[in-house]
C-alpha cells in the first residue's frame, strides 16, 4: 500500500515520460508566442508615423518679433519670437477679462512642467472654434493673432480675446534641448 502511495515507479523521481511532457509544453509555448508575435507587433506605429512624433527646430534663424510655422505631426505650429513689448503686454494682459483664464506664464510652460523661456511662444496653429489657421497681425485690436474664417482675436500669448472661439491656442507639447533648440512633441 505505502508503495501506491509514491508512485508507480517506487518513488517522487523524475521521469522520461514527465521530461517529455515538459518539453513539449514549452516547445508549445514557443510555438504559440512565436504565432502570436506578428499579431501584436503589427499593432506598433508604422515608421512613417513614429517619424513625425517629434520635430526638432533650430531657433537661430528666427529674429525678434518674427515667428516660423513648422508641421508636427501633420498640424501647423507657430514658435514666436516675442519682442519685450509683446512680453510685457501678455503680462499686463494676465488680469484682463478673459474668456478662457490662463497667465502668460501659464502658457510657457514645457513639456517637462519646466518654466520655459519668455521670448519664445510655441503654439498649435489652428484656431479652437473651427480649425483654421490664424495670421499673426501686429496692429490687430489685440496684438496677437486674427481668425478671418470667423473673427475670433487672440492677444500675443495666444489667449482668445474676441470672437465665437471657446477656448485659447493650445499650446505645442515642447522641450529646450539647447540654448537655440526645441523639440516639438
Amino acid at each position: 500500500m505505502a508503495e501506491a502511495a509514491s508512485g508507480a515507479h517506487g518513488g517522487d523521481e523524475t521521469t522520461r515520460r514527465d521530461f517529455i511532457y515538459i518539453a513539449a509544453g514549452a516547445a508549445a509555448t514557443v510555438g504559440v508566442a512565436a504565432t502570436i508575435w506578428p499579431f501584436i507587433d503589427q499593432m506598433n506605429p508604422a515608421a512613417d508615423t513614429r517619424a513625425l512624433s517629434t520635430t526638432e527646430v533650430d531657433l537661430t534663424a528666427v529674429e525678434l518679433g518674427q515667428q516660423i510655422k513648422v508641421m508636427w505631426q501633420g498640424k501647423p505650429v507657430f514658435v514666436r519670437h516675442r519682442t519685450p513689448a509683446e512680453i510685457a503686454s501678455a503680462q499686463r494682459d494676465d488680469f484682463a477679462g478673459l474668456k478662457d483664464p490662463q497667465t502668460d506664464a501659464e502658457r510657457l510652460i514645457q513639456d517637462d512642467g519646466q518654466p520655459g523661456q519668455a521670448e519664445w511662444l510655441i503654439l498649435q496653429a489652428s484656431c479652437t472654434h473651427l480649425g483654421c489657421v490664424p495670421t499673426f497681425v501686429e496692429g490687430s485690436s489685440f496684438g496677437g493673432w486674427f481668425c478671418p474664417c470667423h473673427g475670433s482675436d487672440y492677444d500675443t500669448s495666444g489667449r482668445i480675446r474676441r470672437g465665437p472661439a471657446p477656448a485659447n491656442l493650445l499650446i505645442a507639447p515642447y522641450l529646450f534641448t539647447g540654448p537655440t533648440a526645441i523639440r516639438i512633441g
